[in-house]
């Protein structure tokens, strides 16, 4: 997994789960949407890169 591809994805799990935690805290709906929608994109892209990984080897 290349370093850059590997950190995106690393900071928008964390971006979104940030997100997430704070709108659930504040009762804010859409914003604990908007995070939970961008730690699955944080996610999908963390497995896509693992499977590239995985067919180098």
């Amino acid at each position: 997994m290349s370093a850059s591809e590997k950190a995106k994805a690393k900071t928008e799990q964390a971006a979104g789960k940030a997100k997430e935690a704070l709108g659930g805290a504040v009762g804010n709906d859409r914003m604990a949407a908007e995070g939970q929608a961008q730690k699955s994109t944080g996610d999908a892209r963390d497995a896509k890169e693992k499977t590239k990984d995985a067919f180098k080897h």
